[in-house]
C-alpha cells in the first residue's frame, strides 16, 4: 500500500512538472538586460502564492531551474532571479567570486536586482503579499540582504548562505520572517559571525529560525559539490532532503 502511494505522489509529481509553463525572461536594470526563469504551475495555489529563487554564485544554473519547477509542481509561482546579467555570466570560480563579492560589497546594487526579480514575479501572476525569497549560497546571503532591506514580502530562507553585515551598517527592524538552514561544519562561516547574525536579529527584533544539519558543510544541497567535506564545500544528501522539507514547512506557514 505504502510503495503504490509512493508511485501514485511520483506519478502526480512528473506529470505537474510537465505541465508547468517554465520561459526564459528578458527584463532589465537600466542598460543592462537581465533574463531569468519564471515558471507557472499548471493548477496554482490559492492566492496565487510565490517563490523567488537567487541562485548560488555561479549564476542560474540546473538546481535552481529544478528547485523552480519542484515548487511550481506544489502551486507555486516562482522566478529564478538573474542577478548578474545575460551577457554577464562567470566562466569558472574565479570570476563568479569576483562578481559575488562585488555584490556582495554594494549591496544596494544587489537588493535592486532583487527587486526587479520581485517584480517580474508578481507580473508572471504571484500574490504580491504572498512572496517567500529563497536562496542558495551567495543567494542565501541575498535572501537574507532581502529581510534587511524590508522588502514587500512575507519571509526568507537562506541555504548554506552568508550570513557577514557590515558592524558599520544600522541594525533596522526586520519584518518578513527569516529561516537559515545551515550545515553544522561549515568552515566559511565563523562562530563569531554567526553569533553576531544571532544578535542582529535579536536587536531586529525579527520572528527567526536556524537549524544546523550534522555533518554538512557549504553546499550541502548542490549535487554537483561533490562529497569530500574536507574541501569545505560538498553535497549531502540528508541535510539536501531534510532543509526542502524544511523550507516546505515554512512555505505553508507562511503563506
Amino acid at each position: 500500500m505504502k510503495s503504490n502511494f509512493g508511485f501514485l505522489i511520483a506519478a502526480i509529481f512528473i506529470v505537474s512538472s510537465v505541465n508547468a509553463q517554465s520561459k526564459a525572461v528578458e527584463y532589465k536594470d537600466g542598460n543592462q538586460v537581465l533574463s531569468g526563469v519564471g515558471v507557472k504551475p499548471s493548477k496554482g495555489l490559492k492566492n496565487n502564492p510565490g517563490v523567488l529563487i537567487l541562485p548560488a554564485w555561479m549564476g542560474i544554473k540546473e538546481h535552481e531551474k529544478d528547485v523552480a519547477s519542484e515548487l511550481a509542481a506544489l502551486g507555486y509561482q516562482t522566478f529564478v532571479a538573474d542577478i548578474y546579467g545575460i551577457d554577464q555570466r562567470p566562466n569558472g570560480p574565479k570570476e563568479a567570486g569576483a562578481k559575488a563579492g562585488y555584490y556582495k560589497k554594494n549591496i544596494k546594487e544587489y537588493q535592486t536586482r532583487i527587486q526587479l526579480a520581485l517584480d517580474q514575479l508578481v507580473k508572471q501572476g504571484a500574490n504580491p503579499d504572498d512572496i517567500v525569497v529563497i536562496g542558495y549560497c551567495f543567494g542565501g546571503t541575498g535572501a537574507v540582504e532581502a529581510a534587511r532591506a524590508n522588502m514587500k514580502f512575507k519571509g526568507v530562507v537562506s541555504f548554506h548562505g552568508g550570513l557577514g553585515r557590515d558592524d558599520a551598517r544600522t541594525i533596522e527592524a526586520i519584518n518578513p520572517k527569516v529561516l537559515v538552514l545551515h550545515g553544522a561544519d561549515d568552515p566559511y562561516e565563523s562562530k563569531e559571525e554567526i553569533e553576531k547574525f544571532q544578535n542582529e536579529m535579536r536587536t531586529a527584533k525579527a520572528d527567526w529560525q536556524m537549524t544546523y544539519y550534522a555533518n554538512a558543510v557549504h553546499a550541502f544541497t548542490e549535487k554537483g559539490a561533490g562529497n569530500d567535506n574536507s574541501k569545505g564545500a560538498a553535497y549531502n544528501e540528508k541535510a539536501d532532503k531534510r532543509s526542502f522539507q524544511a523550507l516546505l514547512d515554512f512555505l505553508k506557514e507562511v503563506l
